[in-house]
């Protein structure tokens, strides 16, 4: 959901510059506009300049921290690699670039997505390799660490790499209809 709505910070709070994604402490007591609420995240805007919060700081804007643990398959039963991988990519409909609401997925950011049985359990390893649309763009580790991040959520992944890569080139020609559309590209 997209929205802007004014907040006063009510803690320090671990923030990334948009589009640079370096690190920065923004202040208790600083005005923020929200201007994008998705998958968890939120980009703000203080004194001019554009972050990136995670989830696990939207205490500090007035939020509720949701912590999620994600089943696979029905409780009881042992996922498959089809049903992981599934939710992988439903969890990965969650991650959004800071600045684009539109998930990374519909996006065309995503190449790849390989789940792995590890053969002493019940659980798997995933392999992601994704793109940005810019490969300058310094948002790009922050990016790969929400899916990372996400992807984790699964209980039935017990590891999960994620991948940048550059070939092929992204281009808009990637994105789904449905983001074409939302996007006004069309």
């Amino acid at each position: 959901m997209s929205q802007e709505t004014q907040i006063i910070l009510s803690r320090d709070v671990e923030a990334a510059i948009v589009p640079t994604g370096e690190p920065v402490t923004l202040k208790q007591g600083e005005e923020a506009q929200i201007t994008q609420e998705l998958g968890g995240a939120f980009t703000v805007i203080v004194n001019g300049n554009m972050f990136r919060i995670q989830g696990k700081h939207a205490d500090a804007l007035g939020r509720e921290v949701e912590e999620v643990r994600i089943q696979a398959a029905v409780a009881g039963e042992k996922a498959t690699a089809e049903e992981v991988e599934a939710q992988v990519w439903e969890q990965m409909k969650t991650c959004y670039d800071p600045e684009i609401p539109v998930n990374i997925v519909d996006l065309g950011l995503i190449y790849d997505c390989v789940v792995t049985p590890i053969e002493e359990g019940n659980e798997f390893n995933v392999l992601v390799k994704m793109t940005l649309t810019a490969p300058g763009c310094g948002m790009g580790p922050v990016i790969q660490q929400d899916v990372q991040n996400k992807v984790m959520c699964i209980e039935d992944v017990a590891q999960a790499d994620v991948e940048l890569v550059w070939e092929p080139q992204w281009s808009q020609d990637m994105m789904t209809e449905a983001a074409r559309l939302q996007l006004g590209l069309m």
